[in-house]
């Protein structure tokens, strides 16, 4: 068997008709390969032909040196299964630390796993278990994952740490993280630990697509807080959407996130904090020709991080609150964050404040963006019963209202002791975010009947383009137009300092703040020292 580089796997004995259970002899396949590979240090490759392949109550531990090939997603696909051991996870492949040793000096090298999908539909455990996995994978030298269908796993659908020289790409996950609360470790659809092979890890993920998954979308997370964060991570041309979070940066140095669209994720488009397993924040990285966009809450949240860190020409709108929101994480780095910049941004239509910095920062740099048309969270309060009121899974109507567009943009709308967030509202609908990522509803306990009386809160007084109720150092402001441009303008103000917050030693040179629904500015607590000049209002 092992005198040809290339097998067929159901020439060696899978059945691939979904009901027979293949792992056993998936296993010794894998392991044949993996000891043939090892003592004549060629690389082997199992090909697996169109089928449904039973993968039952028994992951598959890996060997380095085997590929696993596909003839395609829907073709060749691999179900996952334990209803004879609940408390036992079952993801495709795995080979970790814990579990096996792995390392930098055990890893697993020259792996291609390409061409197939992986069904994890089946596997449930008796309490939440971070390795229920697609596939499990750590400590991976020159691989390759291409072409991957990954659904409806009981954790993370991809969950592979320290990958090195390693390329994924064309890898689509949906509806990961089934048992996740959205507060437990994992649970997302492309999860990529970090920090295991020292101070660079060579990595690209590109042209993935992660929807409806419990978590993040596509989220890097350093693995031990006494690591150096890694620098040579690039996520290109991804799309993120209907996740927790879009993209999550917890813990990498020099992140590079370029032409990639975040759309209705529930917390944030963009993520920097500490929620990760240490505790650490990203730094350092680029964002950059994407386009962040409907995220129920906020589209970039920034924290807990050192600095510096950089958005520049990215398309940042329609978000149900902030369009970039600087805050801090109890429990993770509170230093002020030096070097943020935010330059030739689009930051418009979002919910309340375009820019609201909520956490001190020191040589931050505003340049050249065009913070426009916020605050559309404007309708006052509402509510109603009866006749014209009915509810759907995903909307309220009400034939008799007149609601501005999207003036009910991120609010809460409370309906007979449920409540659901409007992720948009045209003059009589209110469209509803699912009450959680791949949900296909926004009621926890069925649609309300006809009638039931809602109720809407008003909206903050104040809308500024940029808001700062924190401390502010020797920040640059420069060749910025902030102000609202809409036939009923929304934006109140083009920048706020509200009494929390403190301006001290900036540079403000050549800003437009003219035309908002109110004033220029408002400045609660005054800005001192530094330069103000040629700024229009």
């Amino acid at each position: 068997m092992t005198e040809s580089l290339t097998v067929d796997a159901r020439e060696r004995g899978l059945a691939g008709d979904g009901v027979t259970n293949d792992q056993p002899v998936f296993q010794r396949l894998v392991d044949a390969l993996g000891t043939a590979c090892a003592a004549d240090g060629r690389p082997r490759v199992l090909r697996v032909p169109a089928g449904r392949y039973l993968m039952r109550d028994r992951p598959t531990l890996w060997r380095s040196g085997v590929s696993l090939v596909g003839e395609g997603r829907g073709a060749t696909c691999f179900v996952l299964r334990n209803p004879g051991d609940r408390t036992t996870p079952v993801p495709l492949a795995w080979f970790t630390a814990q579990q096996h040793g792995a390392g930098p000096d055990n890893h697993l090298a020259d792996v291609t796993f390409a061409h197939f999908e992986i069904d994890g539909s089946g596997v449930t455990t008796e309490e939440y278990d971070p390795l229920a996995k697609g596939l499990g994978l750590q400590y991976v030298l020159r691989g390759r994952f291409s072409d991957l269908y990954v659904h409806d796993t009981a954790a993370t659908g991809f969950g592979c740490d320290f990958l090195q020289d390693t390329v994924v790409e064309g890898v689509l996950a949906e509806r990961c993280g089934r048992q996740d609360s959205g507060e437990q470790m994992g649970g997302a659809g492309i999860g990529i630990g970090i920090g295991g092979w020292g101070r660079v890890e060579r990595l690209t993920v590109t042209a993935c697509t992660s929807t409806g998954n419990g978590t993040n979308g596509i989220f890097l997370e350093l693995q031990n807080e006494e690591w150096e964060p890694p620098a040579g991570i690039r996520i290109t041309a991804c799309h993120t959407e209907d996740n927790r979070f879009g993209i999550s940066d917890w813990g990498a140095d020099g992140l590079l996130v370029t032409s990639s669209t975040m759309l209705g994720n529930h917390q944030a488009g963009f993520d920097v904090s500490s929620q990760g397993t240490s505790g650490i924040g990203g730094r350092g990285g680029i964002v950059t020709g994407c386009v962040i966009d409907g995220n129920v809450r906020d589209g970039v949240a920034l924290g807990n991080t050192p600095g510096p860190y950089a958005f520049r020409g990215n398309r940042i709108s329609r978000n149900g609150r902030y369009g970039y929101w600087e805050h801090n994480l109890a429990g993770g780095d509170e230093e002020a964050a030096a070097d943020i910049v935010l330059e030739a941004n689009d930051i418009r239509d979002n919910g309340l404040d375009g820019v609201r910095i909520g956490a001190a920062v020191r040589d931050c740099a505003i340049l050249g963006n065009r913070i426009r048309d916020n605050g559309r969270r404007c309708a006052g309060a509402v509510g109603s019963t009866g006749g014209g009121v009915r509810c759907s899974e995903l909307s309220l109507t009400d034939e008799n209202a007149d609601w501005p567009a999207d003036g009910h943009l991120g609010k809460e709308v409370s309906v007979g002791g449920r409540s659901a967030l409007v992720t948009r509202n045209t003059r009589t609908e209110l469209h509803l975010a699912p009450l959680r990522p791949g949900a296909g509803t926004a009621w926890p306990q069925g649609v309300p009947g006809d009638g039931s009386p809602y109720r809407l809160p008003a909206a903050p007084a104040v809308r500024a383009g940029l808001a700062v109720e924190a401390a502010v150092l020797r920040p640059r402001m420069d060749g910025n137009r902030i102000g609202d441009d809409q036939p009923v303008r929304t934006q109140t103000h083009g920048m706020r300092i509200t009494e929390d917050g403190s301006w001290t030693d900036g540079r403000v040179l050549d800003n437009d703040l003219s035309g908002n629904a109110r004033e220029a500015t408002r400045f609660d607590a005054r800005p001192s020292g530094g330069v103000w000049r040629d700024d229009g209002a």
